[in-house]
């Protein structure tokens, strides 16, 4: 891996700014980053402004490695920054549960964090998605692009119904686009990892990552450099989803 970092650090950037075909011969990837424990947050956002690149992140009021919540005033100063460098942001729900399976009666089964299960109506999804969207405006002074990301990638037609219904378009990722950074390190080392996704990336695709994952040994965060890098040097170019054709 030592030649990809070395290329994350001589890689020719093309710009975003109305690239084109001839500026992107490779074409446009999708980089987007849910919350997770943000353990990684300031590192990938350097990594980020060192390729000169924008991503699409994704917030939920996750616990965090220090001990709070990502959508706490405690790190508004971090998001303060993302906004202020141009990137994308979208709902990943407020208490990142899972949306399990539509019930009879309208609801959808929701399991929470703590293993607990609660049902929610349409309006209480839409709650869910909002909440983020809020929050995010008191803290930043800017609210969430109309886009959402379930937690897990697990949807129903209820919760997509109910989401489109309130404003939020869902984003999943592309097969390719899994980087595999909650993946066991030892089945799925990051040179491993690294390689899959230079081999099978197309244009167009959507990259999915975390700003922190909890059961993963050996990190994959630092591994956005060499990768974002040697993308570029491919011919692949970056930009948001609200971008996206």
């Amino acid at each position: 891996m030592k030649h990809l970092a070395a290329l994350a650090l001589t890689a020719l950037v093309p710009a975003v700014a109305g690239a084109g075909k001839a500026d992107c011969p490779a074409g446009t990837l999708y980089l987007t980053l849910d919350t997770g424990n943000m353990r990684h947050a300031e590192a990938i956002a350097d990594i980020l402004a060192r390729h000169h690149i924008r991503a699409t992140f994704f917030v939920a009021q996750e616990k965090t490695l220090r001990g709070d919540h990502a959508l706490d005033a405690s790190w508004a100063p971090f998001w303060k920054a993302r906004v202020a460098e141009g990137h994308a942001f979208g709902s990943h729900t407020w208490r990142h549960g899972s949306f399990r399976k539509d019930g009879a009666d309208g609801r959808v089964s929701y399991r929470l964090m703590d293993g607990s299960t609660v049902q929610l109506d349409s309006a209480q999804v839409c709650e869910e998605l909002r909440q983020p969207d809020r929050r995010f405006a008191e803290l930043t002074g800017r609210p969430l692009d109309p886009l959402w990301r379930a937690p897990g990638g697990r949807t129903t037609p209820l919760t997509l119904q109910a989401a489109e219904a309130c404003g939020y378009r869902h984003v999943g990722w592309a097969p390719a686009g899994f980087l595999g950074d909650e993946l066991p390190s030892d089945a799925f080392p990051n040179e491993v990892l690294v390689r899959r996704a230079l081999d099978t990336l197309k244009d167009g695709d959507i990259l999915m990552a975390h700003l922190g994952i909890w059961s993963r040994k050996d990190p994959f965060a630092p591994m956005l450099d060499p990768l974002i890098g040697e993308l570029q040097r491919k011919g692949f170019c970056f930009a948001t989803i609200p971008e996206r054709p």
